[in-house]
């Protein structure tokens, strides 16, 4: 039986991303549940081998009017009592900062971060990552490293990108998972928020895509190799 990997998701289609791709390549069996669409969170002692949180257009703040972020902040603290692989992306990752009693919320100059930013890795994130790496941000809002967690990247706007907590949850602020096609959607579907401080044009994005999304997905391959528990990360080559 092929080991299985649940991924929550906050926002309605299927996507061929990338962590989705490299996890089936590696013999993973996927679990999609949609949240907001209604779908139930499995029993966190059910044979998982580990979980996925994507993002969404959905923030932590609403957690009080949508009752199914709610219901995945107490799911997300029991899920970590098991010990077992948790990475939250952007919004995943913000869910699990708060549930673990870190501030989450906008910009204080209410600056997005939407396009490619530098971010470099703090002592604890020396072994993940480069000295400096261009990842795809796409958020209003941030996390702060929360309590007894490491902070593993910063960066010039929103300054926590990435930590982990234990051995094995990790959250990252950027989406090291967009392909090509995902960004197309994101900028036609998202086309208004571009007018926000700090979103980087349409022509921007896409100049930089060819020069950076490969070395990130580069990137992400080396890192599930360490979260999956299967060897030390390989970093992507260094890009300014």
């Amino acid at each position: 039986m092929k080991p299985k990997v649940l991924q929550i998701r906050h926002m309605p289609g299927e996507r061929n991303d990338r962590i989705s791709a490299d996890l089936l390549r590696r013999g993973f069996e996927l679990d999609t549940r949609w949240i907001a669409e209604g779908h139930e969170l499995p029993k966190e002692t059910e044979p998982y081998a580990a979980t996925v949180i994507y993002g969404g257009a959905q923030m932590v703040d609403q957690v009080n009017e949508l009752d199914y972020l709610g219901r995945e902040i107490d799911w997300i603290l029991r899920w970590m009592k098991t010990d077992k692989p948790m990475l939250g992306i952007c919004l995943g990752a913000q869910m699990i900062a708060h549930a673990l009693g870190g501030r989450v919320g906008p910009h204080a100059e209410e600056k997005a971060e939407i396009g490619f930013v530098p971010i470099e890795p703090t002592e604890a994130g020396q072994d993940l990552m480069p000295e400096e790496m261009m990842v795809f941000h796409w958020h209003l809002q941030g996390f702060e490293t929360p309590p007894g967690s490491e902070q593993l990247a910063r960066g010039p706007v929103f300054e926590h990108q990435a930590f982990r907590h234990g051995e094995s949850v990790y959250g990252l602020q950027f989406h090291p998972e967009v392909t090509r096609d995902i960004q197309a959607q994101w900028l036609e579907a998202g086309a208004h928020m571009l007018e926000i401080p700090g979103a980087q044009s349409r022509e921007a994005q896409l100049a930089a895509t060819e020069r950076h999304l490969d070395p990130l997905g580069e990137w992400l391959c080396g890192f599930l190799d360490v979260w999956t528990g299967h060897q030390a990360v390989k970093p992507a080559r260094q890009v300014s």
